[in-house]
């Protein structure tokens, strides 16, 4: 828990401060994923989440690119809103015993991470461009694409879930 706040005097800086929350962010979705893919029953959102896992590598290592290009480091800032999230994931993996209900418990977890990301990367996509970081702006594109993608995905896997859990 951070006792003083950083002194965000610009809008570079706030900048840079998002880009380090969303490379920590990704990397504890590395974390959770493996997780979330050993309790997945239903195949299709198993394959889901490891294909999500790949490309959240290669976030990581898209952010991490841009930090040292912009900063020189890779250094995070703690996302406290996805911790938060990961750990409700994990409370109703816990929770949730039948492999159905566990399932919808997942893509829920999984979408509402989806869509803080979806909320970084188009704020870090718009910032980028005011500040004329033109190539930044154009991975961010390609991120928040791929964020999208990962929703609308699990949007459609959970319409057959949800229907099997209401059976």
């Amino acid at each position: 828990m951070k006792l003083f706040s950083a002194n965000i005097e610009d809008l570079r800086t706030l900048y840079l401060n998002h880009l380090k929350k969303a490379l920590d962010m990704e990397q504890e979705i590395t974390e959770a994923l493996p997780k979330m893919i050993e309790n997945a029953s239903d195949p299709q959102l198993a394959t889901a989440f490891r294909d999500h896992l790949q490309q959240t590598q290669g976030h990581v290592a898209k952010v991490e690119a841009l930090l040292r290009k912009s900063s020189g480091d890779t250094d995070t800032i703690t996302c406290k809103a996805i911790g938060s999230l990961v750990t409700e994931a994990e409370d109703g993996i816990k929770d949730a015993k039948d492999p159905t209900i566990r399932d919808i418990t997942l893509i829920s977890a999984a979408q509402e991470v989806e869509h803080h990301e979806i909320a970084a990367y188009g704020t870090l996509r718009n910032w980028a461009s005011l500040l004329g970081l033109s190539d930044d702006a154009e991975i961010l594109e390609s991120i928040l694409n791929e964020e999208k993608a990962a929703d609308k995905l699990l949007s459609s896997i959970s319409d057959s879930v949800n229907m099997q859990a209401a059976a």
